[in-house]
């Protein structure tokens, strides 16, 4: 099953190379029909999960100033929604499908919080983290961060978002996997490479975002 879903994503990254914003979902959405997939504080949600093995959250991860509230919020409501202020502490979102419920962790990218982000990651279902495709300068450093986070844990399934894809001189893909060393990530674990874009305010969200959405709850699904 992993092998699978993991050679769906890695044909849409190669596949990238033709659009820029080539979605990674759009391979694995044609074998999904062989797949056999059986609102409070941020505080509290993690109090509750404590002692019990893994959580119900999805962690939400990256850089200050990747996008990730406004990625949440578009989630969430399904309409474009940017988010100016960069996150100072926690955000916790809850989105409902016919499903499931996703409960999702959102922690600030500032240097000060990075520290807390590995406190939370053993007991989360999966990660998402994102990434700021137009930043170059900061790649480096989102890469050396995503590689120390899951250096340890080589089977929790991990989504990476390249944002911003609508960004002039945004890096595509192809470009983003290739500057985040996501193949020396390893073969155990399930990794999908997804572009996106938050565009304007009060849309609806695009294709990638809808097919994010859609991977984070078929994975929700398989971990639980």
């Amino acid at each position: 099953m992993g092998s699978r879903l993991r050679a769906a994503a890695l044909c849409g990254a190669a596949l990238a190379l033709a659009g820029g914003t080539l979605v990674a979902l759009r391979a694995w959405a044609r074998l999904r029909s062989r797949l056999a997939l059986p609102a409070s504080s941020a505080a509290s949600a993690a109090a509750a999960d404590q002692g019990k093995g893994r959580g119900k959250q999805i962690l939400v991860l990256g850089l200050d100033g990747a996008g990730k509230t406004s990625v949440l919020h578009s989630l969430a409501t399904n309409r474009v929604k940017r988010s100016v202020a960069p996150t100072e502490g926690f955000n916790a979102v809850c989105i409902n499908t016919e499903e499931s419920q996703m409960e999702f962790l959102e922690i600030g990218g500032s240097e000060s919080l990075r520290s807390y982000w590995k406190m939370y990651l053993p007991k989360v279902l999966l990660l998402v983290y994102v990434v700021d495709s137009a930043d170059h300068a900061r790649l480096p450093v989102a890469k050396q961060l995503l590689h120390q986070l899951i250096q340890n844990n080589s089977t929790l399934p991990v989504v990476v978002l390249a944002n911003k894809q609508d960004l002039q001189g945004a890096y595509c893909i192809t470009d983003i996997h290739d500057a985040l060393a996501l193949s020396d990530i390893g073969d155990e674990r399930k990794m999908f490479l997804i572009g996106t874009h938050v565009a304007e305010d009060g849309s609806e969200i695009s294709s990638s975002m809808k097919d994010a959405k859609e991977l984070i709850g078929q994975l929700v699904l398989e971990t639980q």
